[in-house]
């Protein structure tokens, strides 16, 4: 067919010839079967079938009939999908030259024939449907989809439309009518929602409509579902929760620990321990056992002899031996005023595992104006988590003048210091005491976080000039934690590897 004739399918079947040859495939249009490609009286070139005779394939009788494959009365041809009008050679192609997609017509429909148009359709109306529905969902009564939440939809919508609707922060009733309604509510996005979804529809719902007062209620602790913004909502009321509440909390709070404990207790001891015993290593081994030869040659390569190809060692470094007592002193110093509260929970629970290495002194300080000392309860996290009293205003010099009065040996101390660094008093005297301690050999390191929220908010005049002074201050996530105290710790002295400022 000429490059210049309208490239229809239509065109192509009627450009071949009527009784002769196709060149490409050798079919005819002599007839057609309707079993697609089959020949009626051509001779195919491919095939070398007769126009009545048998087949060279066994199985065709004298009327062309293929017991295999349903060939045609005249001729078949082997390969499967070729047109009866000379279409295109490749397979696959319709009587038309239309694709060989089921559902195609003789006539070459294009690339959909009825059934296959039908079924496009269909997608697609489905697919826009199911679009119109997300949006429904997502944006609730006043979408304007014309989508009317059905069955689990129905439910999915009035939980969501009783925190996030119109009339959700105005009215009287709804959830803030009374803990049995909120307590099917929390049944509900429990039922219909994954659990982080669920996490955050309840810290919407304590910020937005105030519920916070009905966590007082026993039955309404067992309805939700525990995390770390919860565990600060219950800290925070820990002074007016009722004696009938307070085991609730603490089995909430308890079950919170145990899932943060799982996540991260054994990687902050083996971190640990691995520091300790990396910043332990003998300088004048005994015995040859006794010596670490990979890092004793990383040690002498300046002394090699290329003539001799060897190393000579001018001095051995020893494995670390298991130091009795303890090695390391960590100061947890702790902001626990209002906005810090998921940074308590994290700093109480990895605080109390610090504890528990026995070559760690672990204190814990918790501060706002005045200065809590909770070293004596980390034998027990949730005894530091309601210990601390979330709320009030930062004095960071007071805190870090507690610190710095326990402090027996500089140079084998790590201070951390978790705070927004929005201090409430003298800012100059704060920034003096830093710079002391950093001076004295201490391991300063100011933490605007520990938590999973993202990018926090902090006095960015505060964080430079503690930059500027040395101290490293940054951001960290709980799963950070674990690498970080085992720089700092294995650094040892204050102005010594490890962390960089």
């Amino acid at each position: 067919m000429n490059d210049e004739t309208a490239p229809t399918a239509r065109d192509t079947a009627l450009s071949q010839d009527a009784h002769g040859d196709d060149a490409n495939a050798g079919a005819s249009t002599a007839g057609t079967d309707a079993n697609p490609g089959m020949t009626a009286a051509g001779t195919d070139a491919n095939v070398g079938m007769t126009p009545a005779g048998t087949d060279a394939n066994p199985g065709m009788t004298a009327a062309g009939t293929d017991a295999n494959a349903g060939m045609t009365p005249a001729g078949t041809d082997a390969n499967a999908g070729m047109t009866a009008a000379g279409a295109d050679a490749n397979p696959g192609m319709t009587a038309a030259g239309a694709d060989a997609n089921p559902g195609m017509t003789a006539a070459g429909a294009g690339a959909a024939g009825p059934e296959g148009a039908g079924d496009a359709a269909a997608a697609g109306a489905a697919g826009e449907v199911e679009r119109r529905r997300r949006w429904r969902m997502v944006l609730g009564e006043g979408a304007g989809t014309g989508v009317v939440p059905q069955g689990a939809d129905k439910k999915m919508d009035a939980a969501l439309e009783a925190l996030y609707g119109e009339k959700a922060g105005k009215r009287r009733g709804g959830l803030q009518e009374s803990a049995p309604q909120v307590a099917r509510w929390l049944g509900d996005i429990r039922e219909y929602f994954p659990g982080p979804v669920v996490r955050v529809l309840q810290q919407d719902a304590i910020e937005r409509l105030d519920l916070g007062r009905l966590l007082l209620e026993p039955e309404m602790l067992e309805a939700v579902e525990p995390d770390v913004h919860l565990v600060g909502v219950l800290l925070s009321l820990g002074s007016v929760l009722p004696e009938r509440a307070r085991e609730t909390a603490r089995a909430v709070v308890r079950q919170v620990v145990r899932q943060v404990e799982e996540r991260l207790e054994q990687r902050l001891r083996s971190a640990v321990r691995g520091a300790l015993e990396r910043s332990a290593r003998e300088r004048r081994p005994r015995r040859q056992a006794d010596v670490d030869w990979r890092r004793t040659v990383h040690a002498n390569l300046r002394t090699y002899l290329p003539e001799r190809r060897t190393v000579v060692p001018e001095r051995l470094v020893g494995f670390g031996r298991a130091a009795r007592g303890v090695r390391r002193d960590v100061i947890l110093c702790v902001d626990q005023s209002g906005s810090m509260a998921p940074s308590v929970v994290y700093a109480g629970i990895l605080g109390a595992a610090l504890a528990s290495v026995p070559a760690l002194r672990t204190s814990f300080v918790a501060f706002d104006t005045a200065v809590a000392d909770l070293s004596g309860r980390l034998h027990d996290p949730v005894e530091v988590l309601f210990g601390t009293q979330l709320g009030g205003g930062t004095d960071i010099n007071r805190a870090l003048a507690y610190c710095q009065s326990l402090v027996s040996r500089p140079s084998e101390t790590v201070v951390v210091l978790i705070s927004d660094l929005y201090e409430g008093g003298p800012r100059e005297e704060m920034l003096r005491r830093a710079a002391a301690l950093h001076r004295s050999g201490v391991r300063l390191i100011a933490l605007l976080a520990l938590s999973d929220d993202g990018a926090p908010a902090y006095d960015h005049e505060n964080a430079a000039a503690l930059t500027a002074l040395g101290v490293p201050v940054f951001a960290c996530t709980p799963d950070r934690f674990p690498d970080l105290i085992a720089a700092a710790l294995e650094g040892g002295t204050g102005r010594g590897g490890g962390l960089a400022p």
